[in-house]
């Protein structure tokens, strides 16, 4: 897969885009401020400032064949997507009934509306100047 971007000249050039879901979304996790990882579980998992998790990637966890990720979620988000969407999203286990939403990789990502859910999710554990700081980084 590749972007098309506009080179030094106006002229469109093709940048490579990288298809691995790992890299992807650590790159959108890794984004945010004072954002770590490290394992957890048996899965590259994202902390801000190493305490609480926004994001945990998962692939093929015992079985299921899927590679996606589970993340925070806002009240009545799980339900509507999962709802609206049931190939793309799910309730995953253990944390789903805290409201988490489980969203797939593995079936055509819509890498900008998963650079919103991985937004919305770090939003939801982080602490107020944290976010503070991601909107003076964004104009949010």
């Amino acid at each position: 897969m590749r972007d098309s971007v506009l080179d030094g000249t106006g002229a469109e050039e093709e940048e490579p885009v990288n298809d691995d879901p790992l890299t992807r979304l650590r790159e959108l996790c890794m984004a945010m401020p004072e954002a770590t990882e490290r394992i957890s579980h048996g899965a590259p998992t994202w902390f801000v400032r190493d305490k609480k998790v926004f994001v945990m990637f998962q692939d093929n966890h015992h079985g299921d064949n899927r590679t996606g990720f589970w993340c925070a979620a806002p009240p009545g988000a799980q339900e509507e997507l999962v709802g609206e969407d049931p190939e793309r999203f799910y309730r995953p286990p253990y944390v789903g009934h805290r409201g988490w939403l489980g969203v797939r990789l593995d079936v055509s990502p819509d890498w900008a509306e998963i650079a919103e859910i991985v937004d919305q999710s770090y939003r939801l554990v982080a602490a107020k100047r944290l976010i503070a700081e991601l909107d003076a980084r964004t104009g949010g």
